[in-house]
């Protein structure tokens, strides 16, 4: 019991981390909402896995990365916003989902079950949290001049089809990651909330990532733990505990 809570917690705080990291950017750009929609296109990936008896992450995530290959390519083709494509491509994932996925153990599917994580779901999780982490602070600066302004990039020399596509595959590593902790319904609020609490209370570019991340690690410290105590699902308890530390600097910003 202890090692499986072990496993949840460090797969839980890569996970969540990474998510709230990389939702700095994504909020800059008002897209937080788009790992919702990708989110769902995970389903289809996480239905064959619970159909086959393995991973759910795994399953996620080629379906995602086609997902997010097919939005970055209608971008250079069509010039679409990103966000749009994003909604245009994900309602084939829902339909599609619905089509292998066992209503009876959907659950875990749609919510999230970190509380069954395996040492190579873990050790999965340790490794690409880590990757999107150091690819997001390493292109930091590059992705949140393209969410500014484009053209102001393009000028400064910053190769836009690469950092939309580091971007893009960041996002797609978290979604599908995401779909192990909170399921395919609440990937956008693992990005979105952890985020803009973080920008109510952050006086600076560098303190908005270091606050954004540690609201996503304590709210799954706490959202777990609180799983293990008493028994409910950790994905929907690790994003009221966000819901609520976003309240809380709410009411710090008014005072």
């Amino acid at each position: 019991m202890e090692s499986q809570l072990l496993l949840s917690l460090v797969s839980g705080i890569f996970i969540a981390g990474s998510a709230a990291y990389l939702g700095t950017l994504m909020l800059s750009r008002k897209m937080a909402v788009v790992a919702g929609p990708l989110g769902h296109l995970a389903l289809p990936g996480a239905a064959l896995a619970i159909v086959y008896g393995f991973s759910i992450s795994l399953g996620a995530f080629p379906f995602v990365v086609l997902g997010i290959v097919f939005i970055w390519l209608l971008e250079i083709r069509t010039k679409l916003p990103m966000e749009t494509l994003t909604a245009t491509v994900f309602a084939a994932g829902v339909a599609t989902a619905f089509l292998f996925l066992p209503i009876n153990e959907a659950e875990a599917a749609l919510v999230g079950n970190i509380s069954k994580v395996g040492i190579y779901e873990t050790v999965a999780a340790v490794v690409l949290g880590s990757a999107v982490f150091i690819a997001v602070n390493r292109s930091y600066k590059k992705i949140m001049l393209l969410n500014v302004h484009e053209d102001i990039a393009k000028t400064e020399g910053v190769n836009v089809r690469l950092y939309n596509l580091i971007y893009l595959s960041s996002i797609a590593i978290i979604v599908a990651l995401g779909v192990d902790l909170v399921g395919g319904l609440m990937t956008a609020a693992l990005v979105a909330i952890p985020a803009a609490a973080a920008r109510n209370i952050s006086k600076t570019l560098v303190q908005y990532g270091v606050v954004s991340g540690a609201f996503g690690v304590l709210s799954a410290i706490i959202g777990i733990t609180s799983s293990a105590i008493t028994g409910l699902p950790a994905g929907p308890l690790v994003i009221i505990t966000s819901g609520i530390i976003f309240l809380i600097t709410v009411a710090v910003v008014r005072v």
